[in-house]
């Protein structure tokens, strides 16, 4: 049984699995698809058609903007941001940004348009993402790049 806060605003058409947890002052646009077993927590926008899929945590105010595809098993930390518009403020459609199984976004991280992070990357606190991330990466800093271990 999904718990839904009387404290949100959901749009129209949204599609929500079971399980799912949306905490006090989220907001959920239209057309969104939101998978089982999700936590959004406290202070979150979700925006049209946004894709969160199975088991994925999505910490306090996270923005989450048109365009983006968020795969199973997923952690955002709490205050990331992901754009959509690379050239604001335009009249263009959204790029798409996808975030794999797996993956974790720390706190206070800043996605930008059209990035792909590969399942089970790890995106350091802090991190601003503006390129494609390979699956199984460690990304840190501003501009985001790949830790050497």
């Amino acid at each position: 049984m999904s718990k839904i806060s009387d404290y949100c605003i959901i749009g129209s058409n949204i599609l929500v699995g079971k399980n799912v947890t949306i905490w006090h002052w989220v907001q959920v646009r239209e057309d969104a698809v939101i998978g089982d077993d999700v936590v959004i927590a406290k202070g979150c926008y979700i925006g049209k058609g946004v894709h969160i899929g199975s088991r994925t945590r999505i910490q306090n105010n996270v923005s989450i903007f048109e365009g983006a595809v968020i795969d199973e098993d997923v952690f955002i930390g709490p205050h990331v941001c992901f754009t959509n518009d690379k050239y604001p403020p335009s009249e263009a459609c959204p790029e798409v940004t996808i975030v794999g199984k797996g993956a974790s976004i720390g706190a206070n991280s800043t996605i930008l348009p059209g990035v792909v992070i590969g399942k089970c990357a790890v995106i350091g606190a802090g991190a601003v993402v503006t390129k494609s991330v390979p699956a199984g990466e460690v990304w840190v800093g501003n501009p985001a790049r790949k830790m050497m271990r």
